[in-house]
């Protein structure tokens, strides 16, 4: 169901993901430093995932469908906040900034990452139905390999890149079948990006802070 555009600070239509995922992983990057820009991100507070309702109950599905084949759900990003976004959009401003080149974009040049699309100044992830996971294989508790890492911005990170290996071009299948079945559909340069199809807000970008105190408000 899809809702009119709302106040941005509004974040009564959320909720946190992992009281509707039981037993997901978190591992949100860019609470930390390592990210492709080398600093905690404005507006991330806390390193908790937050999702609208609809695309939390939806992920829940997937989460119990790959749990039976023995997967658990990695995130390493959900909603993000507008103020997030211009922060990226800042740090492609300054050419003198490039830390993290070598982990998170060694074949392409710092403007190329918006030019083409690995970086977006109006973010999907805003409008609070996007997330950026992966799977983790619960015999040996480790990240399924999928060819590349998240957050590795070339031909390499596209889902349909096949210069990967056949296995981890399977894995990569795995979890894109599974979020198609749950209503989710995928982006055509990250492997781990996937929006709600029917996403309540598309018009709404976001801007309060990833924090769980941010729904008490």
């Amino acid at each position: 169901m899809r809702h009119l555009a709302v106040d941005a600070m509004d974040a009564s239509g959320f909720v946190v993901l992992a009281d509707y995922v039981p037993g997901i992983i978190q591992e949100i990057r860019y609470h930390s430093t390592y990210n492709f820009i080398g600093d905690r991100i404005d507006g991330y507070e806390e390193p908790v995932a937050l999702l609208t309702i609809e695309a939390a109950r939806a992920l829940k599905e997937v989460s119990a469908e790959l749990n039976v084949q023995g997967y658990r759900l990695k995130v390493f990003d959900a909603y993000r906040p507008a103020r997030a976004v211009r922060h990226f959009v800042l740090w492609g401003i300054d050419d003198l900034d490039l830390r993290m080149k070598p982990f998170f974009y060694p074949t392409l040049e710092k403007q190329q990452l918006f030019a083409r699309g690995y970086i977006a100044s109006r973010s999907s992830h805003s409008r609070g139905s996007t997330v950026d996971l992966t799977l983790l294989d619960m015999k040996t508790g480790r990240e399924v390999d999928m060819g590349s890492p998240f957050d590795l911005f070339g031909e390499a990170s596209h889902p349909d890149c096949r210069e990967i290996g056949d296995e981890q071009y399977a894995n990569r299948m795995l979890l894109q079948k599974a979020m198609l079945r749950g209503g989710f559909t995928p982006n055509d340069c990250e492997w781990w990006h996937f929006t709600l199809l029917d996403e309540p807000y598309p018009e709404t970008l976001f801007d309060f802070p990833v924090s769980v105190g941010s729904l008490k408000r």
